[in-house]
């Protein structure tokens, strides 16, 4: 009677003919192993080195839960069976069960190149929507005064625009524009470029930190170390670029490093550990008993803004969300506050008050 059936079905059969093609289309693997051709692949269609490691981590998960054997002969049963041991046992958020799953269909469809009829059938996770932890302006100065140095601005600069912690990490010093008070955040998440405000107060601390770096430099450079990491293949299309001041971190390590892919040792920009430790030791300090991390500075940044009244399309360009329905969960922070509602318990209190004015208890 109806041909909606059928129109989903040809587009379901389209979807998967151009997923097909897809596959058809990548180059053959070289590497012998799997792992080592997962990485080829991952890198081959450029995905972040952080989800290589995440990859690589569940496959190899996945892997060792069923006792070494090779993928090509498990199948959707074996992965809804991985898949439940680490929803139940080891009761991981739901969060990481996508990621898990979204490895291992990488795995299958990829890598393996082999066909999914049984994906549709594996149980995903629902997603859960929770309210952000949000510090006040006063708790967020209590956990500054409780940093020091580069670290202190550093978490300036993360309240002050709103980046995640990896996109201040890698800021290059060509990526400061102090003349139109911008700050480009190059590759965020999902690939994507986007400008963010300087803030004017933290001008002459981030003038003073391009001193500290340029004095790293310049040592490297004499060492005849220099050079840091660059994307793609702008290393070989320009092999002096990474030794080129504009190209050098706004917050160099202290040391040398290894570059965990191509094993080059070089300077790396701040280690996310370093100060993610150095963080939680200070909210620990402030006397705040909430789970905040540096992630919460840009929470916190999203919601001061809204409560300053800017249009949340503008805080959704600046936070760099694809949707502005992920920048909504920001107002719903701002309602639980003073700004929200009023509870009916205050309402009551007043009317005690007023009562008690009138008659006083004896005594």
């Amino acid at each position: 009677m109806s041909s909606a059936p059928t129109v989903a079905a040809a587009l379901r059969d389209s979807a998967c003919d151009r997923r097909r093609a897809y596959t058809a289309a990548l180059p053959p693997l070289r590497a012998p192993k799997l792992l080592d051709q997962l990485r080829e692949r991952i890198r081959y269609l450029h995905y972040s080195h952080r989800t290589e490691e995440a990859y690589v981590h569940w496959c190899r998960a996945f892997i060792r839960f069923h006792q070494l054997r090779h993928p090509r002969e498990l199948a959707g049963p074996e992965v809804e069976a991985f898949l439940t041991w680490l929803a139940s046992e080891r009761q991981v958020a739901p969060a990481t069960h996508k990621q898990a799953l979204a490895a291992l269909l990488f795995l299958y469809g990829k890598v393996l190149g082999l066909a999914l009829p049984w994906m549709k059938e594996i149980g995903r996770p629902r997603h859960m929507r929770r309210l952000p932890v949000v510090l006040t302006p006063d708790e967020v100065d209590m956990v500054l005064c409780h940093l020091a140095g580069e670290q202190r601005l550093f978490a300036q600069l993360l309240y002050g625009t709103g980046m995640r912690l990896m996109e201040g990490l890698q800021l290059r010093v060509k990526d400061l524009d102090f003349g139109h008070r911008a700050i480009v955040v190059r590759h965020g998440k999902g690939g994507k470029d986007r400008v963010v405000m300087l803030p004017q107060s933290l001008e002459a601390a981030l003038k003073d930190q391009l001193t500290r770096a340029h004095a790293v430099w310049a040592e490297d450079q004499t060492a005849g170390r220099g050079g840091v990491f660059m994307p793609h293949a702008l290393e070989r299309k320009y092999p002096r670029a990474g030794a080129a001041w504009s190209w050098f971190w706004v917050f160099p390590q202290a040391s040398h490093a290894v570059d965990p892919q191509s094993g080059v040792v070089r300077r790396h920009h701040m280690y996310d550990q370093t100060f993610q430790r150095a963080f939680k030791r200070a909210v620990g300090l402030a006397g705040i008993h909430r789970p905040a991390t540096p992630h919460t500075l840009r929470h916190s940044f999203a919601t001061e803004l809204l409560r300053s009244g800017y249009d949340i399309r503008t805080v959704q360009e600046l936070l760099g969300h694809t949707d502005v329905a992920t920048t909504m969960i920001y107002t719903h922070v701002l309602k639980v506050g003073g700004s929200g509602v009023r509870s009916p318990v205050d309402a009551l209190a007043v009317v005690q008050a007023a009562r008690l004015a009138h008659h006083p208890s004896p005594g």
